[in-house]
Order: C-alpha cells, then sequence, then structure tokens
C-alpha cells in the first residue's frame, strides 16, 4: 500500500496545537507504517528533524501559495497514492478515494465573532469540503464529533474518535528556570495563542478581580503570539490597574514553555471553545493545578482533574484562582488528580489508532 501524509504544518518552526498533533502523529507512525511505502510531503524549505523508515520518502512541493489546493492537489492529480492523511483538517481538492482527514475543532462555527470574516469562510470552505471529500475523518473530541455531525451533517459512520497524545519530553531541557522566571515568581500561567477565542480578555479581568480582592504579588504571564482581536488585548492591557504584573512573553520555544509550566503556580485555561485543550494535559505533567472552562471538550479532556468554570463570568474564574492560591489542600489535590488524568493520553496509542484506519 502506497500512503501519502502531509506533512507541512508538521515541520513548522514555530509549532501550537494543530502543529504539534502533526509532528508527533508522523513521528509516531513511523513504526506502525515501517514495512508501508509512505510519501511524506513537505513544502519546499521544510526539514525533517528524525529518521525516517527505510521506505519512507520526502517529496518536497514548491508552492509559495495555496499549498494545498494547488501544490498538493496536484500532486495528487499526477501521481496519486492509495490512501492520503491529512492530520490537519485541510484536504486537497484533487485526492484519492481514500483519504483520511483529522478535524480539530469547529470553533469558527461556534463563535465567529472571535474570527475575520476571510478566516471564516476560508475555514468553513475548507474543513467542510474536506468532511464532504473524505472516506474517513478523525475528531479528536468526542465534542467535535458532535459538532460536525449536527453542523455538517456528516454520517457517523465516516467518524473515529481518536484523542490527542501526550508524552513527557521535559528530560531534554533544563527546567530551572533561570534568574529571568525566578524573577517572575509566583505567576499565573497562560500558554496559547493571545486571541479572543482564547479569552485572553475574560482572564485579564480575571486577573485584575483576584489583585483587587487579594492584593497578592502575582504577575499573569502570557505566553504566545498574537492572533485575531490582538489590539483590543493590548488595549484591556493598558487600561488594566495591574498592567505593570502582566508579562507578553511571545511565541516560546519548548525549552522555555516547559520551564514556565513547571515554575508557574496555576495554569489557566479557561478558553471559550476548544476541539481538545493539549496544555492542560502539559500543565498537569508539571506538576501544576489547572483552571480550565466547563463546555466544549474541555471537560472531556480535564474530568475532574481540572477546576472547571463558566468561561464567559470573569468572576468564576478569579474566585479559582483565589482558592487555588489560598488553600493548599485543594491544590495538591488537583495536583494529584493532574497526574493521574495524563495517564488516559499517549502519542502512542494516538498513532496505533490512526495507522488502523489508514490500512483498513
Amino acid at each position: 500500500m502506497k500512503i501519502g501524509i502531509d506533512g507541512s504544518r508538521a515541520f513548522l518552526k514555530q509549532r501550537t496545537g494543530v502543529e504539534e498533533y502533526s509532528y508527533q502523529v508522523i513521528k509516531k507512525l513511523r513504526d506502525r507504517l515501517k514495512e508501508h511505502r509512505v510519501i511524506l510531503y513537505l513544502r519546499s524549505y521544510q526539514e525533517v528533524d528524525f529518521s525516517l523508515p527505510a521506505n519512507w520518502r520526502i517529496r518536497r512541493i514548491h508552492c509559495p501559495r495555496l499549498w494545498t489546493q494547488v501544490g498538493l492537489s496536484l500532486e495528487m492529480f499526477l501521481r496519486p497514492v492509495d490512501v492520503l492523511f491529512v492530520p490537519a483538517h485541510t484536504a486537497p481538492f484533487f485526492h484519492p478515494k481514500k483519504t483520511v482527514v483529522t478535524v480539530h475543532g469547529l470553533e469558527y462555527e461556534i463563535m465567529p465573532e472571535a474570527y475575520s470574516p476571510f478566516e471564516r469562510v476560508y475555514m468553513r470552505f475548507s474543513i467542510k469540503n474536506s468532511c464532504r471529500w473524505a472516506r474517513k475523518i478523525i475528531c479528536v473530541s468526542k465534542n467535535t464529533k458532535r459538532d460536525i455531525m449536527n453542523l455538517y451533517e456528516v454520517p457517523e459512520e465516516k467518524i473515529n474518535i481518536v484523542y490527542e497524545g501526550y508524552e513527557d519530553r521535559t528530560k531534554d531541557f533544563d527546567l530551572a528556570g533561570g534568574v529571568e522566571i525566578d524573577k517572575l515568581k509566583p505567576y499565573l500561567l497562560f500558554v496559547g495563542r493571545l486571541e479572543k477565542r482564547k479569552n485572553i480578555l475574560g482572564i485579564i479581568e480575571a486577573f485584575d478581580l483576584f489583585k483587587k480582592k487579594t492584593g497578592f504579588m502575582h504577575k499573569l504571564v502570557l505566553g504566545g503570539k498574537f492572533g485575531y482581536g490582538e489590539e483590543e488585548i493590548k488595549a484591556r492591557i493598558e487600561q488594566s490597574e495591574y498592567k505593570k504584573d502582566i508579562i507578553l512573553f511571545g511565541f516560546v520555544k519548548d525549552a522555555r514553555k516547559w520551564q514556565l509550566y513547571k515554575n508557574a503556580q496555576i495554569f489557566l485555561f479557561p478558553t471559550l471553545y476548544e476541539g481538545f485543550g493539549l496544555p492542560i494535559l502539559e500543565a498537569q505533567s508539571q506538576g501544576v493545578p489547572v483552571i480550565t472552562s466547563n463546555t466544549s471538550s474541555l471537560p472531556e479532556v480535564a474530568g475532574n482533574s481540572a477546576f472547571l468554570v463558566d468561561p464567559t463570568e470573569p468572576k468564576f474564574i478569579a474566585d479559582a484562582m483565589i482558592a487555588l492560591t489560598q488553600d493548599e489542600k485543594m491544590a495538591k489535590e488537583m495536583i494529584k488528580k493532574g497526574y493521574e488524568n495524563i495517564r488516559r493520553f499517549s502519542w502512542k496509542n494516538c498513532a496505533d489508532l490512526i495507522a488502523t484506519v489508514l490500512t483498513e
């Protein structure tokens, strides 16, 4: 069997959620697909930073714009494969009958106000058509499965639920943090894209309430690049009475990300909507209690191991912050439950289930 894999998102220099998923799944598929002929499609400038099985091949496609719909489509038209796997929800217009697509979430449909008009139109076109074209769809949560069935009328028999994974990579890094991070302590942490969908405005509002009620010295560390709503978020920070305690870290590379997790007192992830929520597992693996939302897939991922709040109510987020900073017993119990929770997830299991779908 000849299997094609879209690796265009996996080998970007700055990976966030979907890119990290693509990278980890491809890396773990090496063992399960080592007996098959695999073509890994990359952009012209991308490099693979791990070894590949002998019968895997890299094919670079030079197409500066519309890489998927022009470059990968032409490749599928001229040199088709038996099965195409797209780990990042956008299948090419020309594709084999046996195409498998991972859909990570329909956030742009659930809360369109958090996206630009162009993003909404493009994502609806690409993901809705991908669901229609694909022979099989992999959803990263039960919540995402419900969404694509209800909003796009996808038949249930096309869908496989395969949770994302978690792998402890901290052994590769020095987690001490250094003087720079020591100066931040104590701090509350968010890691992810700084955009409206991630509820950054609500987090800042909750932090203001937390500081007013407690008078604590905590800082709020926001790690990530800006996304949609950047100007509004920056303006809200400027309005904050505690703006000197709000630290913008920018995009954080792996080593710094794990250092920030390790040294945080609380991890904040009360986002408005998520297809999965990988940062919850990353924070729990470092012994950090988590505050997250009681909506979308987040209760599915966190279970009873996190403090679940209504993300639209900054007061509730602030109350959770206060509870976890003042009640040491509660915080320790949540840390213990977090360690237990991450055992449910692994990239190996994720890749094994995807390989089964591809080879069936």
